[in-house]
């Protein structure tokens, strides 16, 4: 398969930069083997049937982009320089007193090994180590206090689609957050989730749809461009994840009983697919996941899910070929950028029903 094999031709007007209001009031394109229906998100009520079960991913956004100030004594007196710092991935607390983080630096350049950066009264950095672009930075807090400083010095890591456009706000720490996020450590949303509110999940539960909540530590890669001609090449960053017993016990029996399984979003099919040992079975999963899902695979637990719109020549793109087939999905795509629906974190979303006896299209 080669990586032109995925792209098309994206209008820039349809690149959501802020998300609809209400959460549950944006578009919805439900497409099957045969048909495809628009509508909005409220009505998963009408395609959702009692015994269903809903995968939710309930990672929890950290405010992951930090700005702050270098000082230096220099020939010419006392210097400052303002540093971007977004945060990556945790790392091990040893030798250091607080959170050790790996993360990226701009400008990288301009900071020094042992040089701190002062982000607020309360928080600070210091670099400790720069390796292939990246840095690793030791704060002077961990625990609930580097958490509560963080939330006040931070702001929304928003994907660089966004970013290009207009720089994150106090209304992100709303909007780029599930209603039920609650497990710290992912610097990007699970954006398909994010069409869920309140009054829609108590509607869907009323009706018999149920709900497992998993956790899936979206990170920084799932942004990362595929670089190479032939797909089969790729490598694929890891996130952690977790999937717990009592997740595992609810989606065997829904499996058992002849109810679907529909992860809401990527993240959440990617984890259940990882944790998934033979066809209809799920077993608990902790640990690191780097599962590339492209056309050719065989799906052991997903019967359907719901997701975004994604960028042309991305994983996530290929991931749904391998649930849909790449014409079908080629034709969804047409049929969503005929029609004005808004794309990726931020746009509308997609209900993917596949066939029950779907092959594995190559």
């Amino acid at each position: 398969m080669k990586l032109s094999d995925f792209d098309f031709d994206l209008p820039e007007a349809l690149i959501a930069t802020r998300p609809a209001k209400p959460r549950s009031s944006a578009r919805l394109l439900v497409a099957t083997p045969d048909t495809i229906t628009d509508g909005h998100v409220t009505d998963l009520l009408d395609w959702l049937q009692p015994g269903d079960r809903l995968v939710l991913n309930d990672t929890k956004v950290l405010p992951a982009r930090l700005t702050g100030k270098r000082g230096r004594d220099t020939a010419q007196g006392y210097q400052e320089a303002k540093i971007e710092v977004t945060l990556l991935e945790p790392q091990a607390e040893a030798g250091h007193g607080g959170m050790v983080w790996r993360a990226l630096i701009k400008p990288l350049k301009k900071i020094k090994e042992g040089e701190e950066v002062r982000f607020s009264d309360d928080l600070s950095a210091t670099l400790i180590a720069k390796e292939d672009g990246e840095a690793m930075v030791a704060f002077n807090l961990s625990g609930a206090d580097f958490d509560k400083a963080l939330a006040e010095a931070g702001s929304m890591p928003l994907p660089p689609y966004i970013e290009a456009k207009r720089k994150a706000d106090a209304q992100d720490k709303e909007d780029y957050q599930t209603v039920w996020a609650r497990n710290m450590g992912a610097v990007a949303a699970p954006t398909a989730s994010l069409h869920f509110d309140e009054p829609l999940l108590k509607a869907l539960a009323e009706k018999g749809v149920e709900f497992t909540y998993v956790t899936l530590h979206v990170g920084a890669g799932t942004f990362l461009p595929v670089k190479v001609d032939n797909v089969d090449d790729h490598k694929m960053h890891s996130e952690w994840g977790e999937v717990s017993e009592g997740a595992a016990i609810e989606i065997n029996t829904t499996k058992q009983r002849g109810g679907r399984v529909i992860p809401v979003g990527t993240t959440a099919l990617r984890l259940i697919e990882s944790a998934a040992p033979a066809p209809g079975v799920i077993a608990p999963f902790l640990g690191e996941t780097d599962i590339f899902i492209k056309p050719g695979y065989p799906f052991r637990v997903t019967d359907a899910l719901m997701t975004n719109f994604h960028l042309p020549k991305s994983t996530l793109l290929m991931l749904v070929a391998a649930l849909m087939g790449r014409e079908r999905m080629r034709a969804v795509y047409e049929h969503a950028v005929a029609e004005g629906y808004r794309f990726f974190s931020y746009g509308d979303a997609s209900l993917l029903l596949p066939q029950k006896d779907r092959g594995c299209e190559v």
